[in-house]
């Protein structure tokens, strides 16, 4: 995607052929920062302290970081040791776990001399595919787009989602957002209800600034806003992404997602998660099983702002003294969901229509 002209993607090896280069999100939208990641410490990092988030992201991340590690060290036990370190980071995304063990298969039949050239194109292939994962998904999501807007006679289809599951979250494109932006180019008038998505605001902040850059019209809201908006007819259609799916269609997303797909529900609006193959969890059959990720209570008592002067300021919004809990996900159940978005097609959220989709997994465990 176009950041003031130029195409960029969240991730990519620098011009110095090994380093890795990412964009600092945790700068925006305020300011477009670049940062140099030399060593898989520092990756560990950029994921846990959410200068790189969003699924499939992550897991680029973390090959790139293997890459790092094993560019400084190609032992087994040097890669036991990064991988480690790697999975400790994000407990809930499935796709941080999916590429440690696609980059652990393949170096495991590679000699070691050969490992750091393997282990930098293995990495480079993860990131290809989730831009051409993403693209799919932008492709089948717009016919459900297209089906809405000629249901509207003449006005833009206007779509709910929460979080960031644009361009940001991934290597390029985006999941949820991708159906949007193909719309938008291919000349279908779109409204985009942009949740706030507390407590980190990746709404507010980062699908917000994307969609801008993009052009594409939107309106931030309150994350409590949606379900008034679906009473007014104001959302023919909600898409959100996903940072795990179970075999059987349950879908783990940003807190908050939930109670979007309850309103939707109940108004009788279309609820869809753009699901990346990498996202879907094949071991795990009941929602319940996700680990969810508990993140500081800072980040709920505490907010992070510009002032008219331009400085950035981190001020305290909660009561003083008074304990918080920040649970980072929760899970929708596939009850709930109208239908997965994926990079093979539409399908019912049930484990037979995962598995039409996806034959291959018949087997997993």
């Amino acid at each position: 995607m176009n950041v003031n002209g130029v195409p960029y993607r969240t991730i990519r090896v620098a011009d110095d052929g090994w380093s890795v280069e990412i964009i600092d999100q945790t700068a925006l939208p305020h300011e477009f920062r670049l940062v140099r990641l030399t060593a898989v410490d520092d990756t560990a990092k950029a994921i846990q302290t959410m200068q790189v988030r969003g699924a499939p992201l992550i897991g680029a991340t973390a090959a790139y970081g293997l890459a790092l590690a094993m560019r400084a060290d190609p032992s087994e036990r040097a890669f036991d040791r990064a991988a480690e370190r790697l999975l400790a980071t994000r407990p809930t995304a499935i796709n941080l776990r999916w590429a440690v063990e696609r980059m652990r298969a393949v170096l495991r039949r590679t000699p070691a001399t050969d490992r750091p050239e393997t282990a930098y194109r293995e990495a480079a292939l993860i990131a290809e595919d989730d831009v051409a994962t993403c693209r799919r998904i932008g492709e089948h999501g717009l016919a459900l787009i297209r089906d809405a807007a000629s249901r509207a006679n003449g006005k833009p289809v206007q779509v709910l989602t929460h979080c960031n599951a644009g361009w940001l979250a991934t290597v390029d494109y985006g999941t949820a957002l991708s159906p949007l932006y193909q719309a938008h180019d291919a000349g279908i008038p779109i409204q985009v209800w942009v949740d706030e998505t507390r407590p980190r605001n990746q709404g507010s902040a980062l699908t917000a600034w994307e969609l801008a850059a993009h052009g594409v019209p939107h309106t931030i809201v309150a994350d409590s806003a949606g379900g008034h908006l679906m009473q007014r007819g104001a959302v023919d259609l909600c898409i959100t992404g996903t940072d795990r799916t179970t075999a059987t269609g349950d879908v783990c997303n940003k807190i908050g997602t939930y109670l979007k797909a309850l309103a939707a529900f109940d108004n009788g609006v279309p609820f869809y998660v753009a699901v990346p193959h990498s996202s879907i969890d094949w071991s795990v059959r009941e929602g319940g099983d996700i680990p969810i990720e508990e993140r500081d209570a800072s980040e709920v008592t505490h907010m992070t702002g510009r002032t008219a002067e331009g400085a950035m300021v981190s001020v305290e919004i909660a009561a003083p003294g008074s304990p918080a809990a920040n649970f980072a996900f929760d899970v929708t159940p596939a009850r709930l969901v109208t239908g997965l978005i994926t990079d093979r097609g539409v399908c019912p959220a049930t484990e037979a229509g995962l598995r039409l989709l996806y034959p291959e997994a018949a087997g997993a465990a």
